[in-house]
């Protein structure tokens, strides 16, 4: 019966990293950029290595950014 719980917490992470992924995917495509280039390079990033470089994206650029947006209020 432990195993279940196991299971149902798994469910829950992996559907987390995929919604996660998604929400990244997109604001990647959404985001404006100094060059195209760098736009298509991290769309493929996130596209490519799932949510890990979804969290990589998520680090270097989008929190980075809110960051200096906030700064700027």
């Amino acid at each position: 019966m432990l195993w279940m719980g196991f299971v149902f917490l798994m469910m829950l992470v992996n559907i987390a990293g995929m919604v996660f992924w998604i929400f990244m995917i997109i604001d990647a495509a959404k985001r404006k950029y100094k060059t195209e280039n760098d736009q298509l390079l991290w769309i493929l990033v996130v596209v490519l290595t799932g949510w890990i470089g979804a969290l990589i994206y998520y680090f270097m650029v989008k929190r980075k950014e809110d960051k200096l947006n906030e700064d700027n209020k």
